[in-house]
């Protein structure tokens, strides 16, 4: 579902420019960044500003409808980042030798698991 402008300027804003999920900002990005519901519409998710986050298009179809996902080191399902909830810098950190971003919580590692290749 697409968001008028006026929306999206204002979730874009919020974010700072930056994808929400793995904070790479949208002005280096090829390709524009989307809005998407942090609980997907088709699980009851309303389109409104605390259910929209500004996403990179890597993280949004990686995230797609999931909202859970299972920690190998807990061995649980457990929900996946939420923006609106979550403090980045809890759950992530960069690995600035690899610039590569990791878990340090359950809801974390299970994030990356699914913005990964992987996935």
């Amino acid at each position: 579902m697409r968001v008028d402008d006026p929306l999206r300027g204002n979730i874009a804003h919020r974010s700072g420019e930056q994808c929400e999920y793995c904070h790479y900002p949208e002005h280096f990005s090829p390709s524009s960044f989307e809005v998407e519901h942090i609980i997907p519409r088709s699980a009851g998710g309303i389109t409104e500003t605390n259910n929209l986050a500004f996403a990179c298009s890597h993280c949004n179809a990686h995230k797609a409808t999931r909202q859970t996902g299972y920690d190998p080191i807990t061995e649980t399902d457990v929900r996946l980042f939420n923006p609106r909830i979550d403090m980045w810098t809890v759950h992530f950190y960069l690995d600035r030798g690899t610039g590569e971003i990791r878990g340090q919580t359950p809801i974390g590692r299970v994030t990356v698991i699914y913005a990964s290749d992987e996935c």
